[in-house]
C-alpha cells in the first residue's frame, strides 16, 4: 500500500523535485557500493587483460584454420 502513495506522491511533484528524488536515490545507492583496494582493481584488470587476450588468440587460430580451409576447397 505504501508503494502505491509514494507512486501518487512522486506523480505530484514538479520537475525539479523529481530530478532532486533521483539525485539523492543515485547518492544513497552509491553509499551502498563496495569498492574494490587498488590491489584488488589491479588483480581483476589483469586477469581481465590475460582473458582477453586468450581469446583474442583462440579467435584467431580459428579465423587462420578456417581461411586455410576454406582455401583449400574453393581457391
Amino acid at each position: 500500500m505504501t508503494d502505491v502513495l509514494e507512486v501518487s506522491e512522486e506523480k505530484k511533484l514538479g520537475l525539479f523535485a523529481r530530478i532532486g528524488l533521483f539525485y539523492r536515490q543515485i547518492v544513497s545507492e552509491l553509499r551502498k557500493v563496495v569498492w574494490p583496494t587498488r590491489k584488488q582493481l589491479s588483480t581483476y584488470t589483469a586477469v581481465v587483460l590475460v582473458f582477453v587476450t586468450f581469446i583474442i588468440a583462440v579467435v584467431s587460430l580459428l579465423d587462420l584454420v578456417l581461411t586455410k580451409i576454406v582455401f583449400l576447397v574453393f581457391g
